[in-house]
């Protein structure tokens, strides 16, 4: 206010003085000059101001442009392939006979489970562990009947393994993968998925280190990992704008709850999300 009050002070000593011209609004301006280009690191620049780069790489996804390449190639190789073939194996194997091949490669699995949980000193998950595949492989006849879930056991399948043991000795998952055959992973659970699979046919020998054992198993377990997550991807296919990133947050997510459930302080209990290899699902 006294500047204005000193402004028309001045301009009435000075009669004689041209008046000044003043701008128009910049609203009103013929041309309008760009603004100016703010750097992160400029000085001067403060938690308000607004700055605007390109997109990022994502937190843990380092390779985030090859993995959605991967991805991208893999779902068009899933849909025209994959998918179907999961789907024909579904359909065609009689009911009993795919459930039994899938419990009996569970129960194969209970031996590398137990002792994870005794790594993670958690014995009493290790003794239900031993339990049920000793009632699976003598009333279950050798683990094609999952007898030990039911009443009066109530045992029921809980899928463990050395990724799980890693990350609850602080462990973290380091780079974001999503490679062909094994889908989305990390490095922690890519080391620990193969010692998982390394480590009974290591131990027992024949015939689950031979390859007329080992390649179809996998591709059993590989079939039935796909039927299990068939709903899921139709709809991360149908309802999401960005698959890949949804794909990669729901995987991690579900990682999280999985270690939650064993070491809580390492993981966060999350709901839902897509089975992942060391989990694999349950019943």
């Amino acid at each position: 206010m006294s500047v204005t009050l000193l402004a028309l002070a001045l301009a009435a000593a000075e009669p004689t003085a041209d008046p000044p011209v003043v701008a128009p609004p910049a609203a009103e301006s013929a041309t309008v000059s760009p603004p100016p280009t703010i750097q992160p690191d400029a000085p001067g620049v403060t938690g308000d101001d607004i700055v605007v780069t390109a997109r990022e790489e994502a937190p843990g996804d380092p390779l985030e442009r090859i993995n959605a390449k991967s991805y991208e190639a893999i779902q068009a190789v899933d849909e025209a392939v994959v998918g179907p073939i999961s789907l024909g194996y579904k359909t065609g194997m009689p009911k009993p006979l795919r459930l039994g091949l899938r419990n009996f490669l569970r129960n194969l699995e209970e031996p590398v489970i137990a002792f994870n949980y005794l790594l993670q000193l958690k014995p009493g998950r290790a003794v239900k562990s031993v339990g049920r595949f000793a009632i699976n492989s003598t009333a279950g006849v050798a683990g094609l009947i999952d007898v030990a879930k039911r009443k009066p056991f109530n045992l029921p399948y809980t899928p463990n393994g050395f990724a799980n043991t890693f990350a609850c000795y602080g462990i973290g998952p380091g780079p974001y993968f999503f490679l062909p055959l094994v889908g989305p992973t990390t490095l922690r659970d890519l080391i620990g998925v193969g010692l998982d699979r390394a480590a009974l046919p290591a131990v027992v020998g024949k015939p689950l280190d031979r390859p007329y054992y080992a390649i179809p198993a996998n591709v059993i377990d590989s079939l039935n990992d796909r039927i299990d997550i068939d709903g899921q991807l139709k709809q991360v296919r149908a309802e999401s704008a960005d698959p890949y990133t949804d794909t990669r947050e729901l995987y991690l997510r579900q990682r999280k709850s999985e270690i939650a459930a064993i070491c809580p302080k390492r993981g966060e209990s999350v709901e839902q999300g897509l089975p992942s290899r060391p989990g694999k699902g349950r019943d």
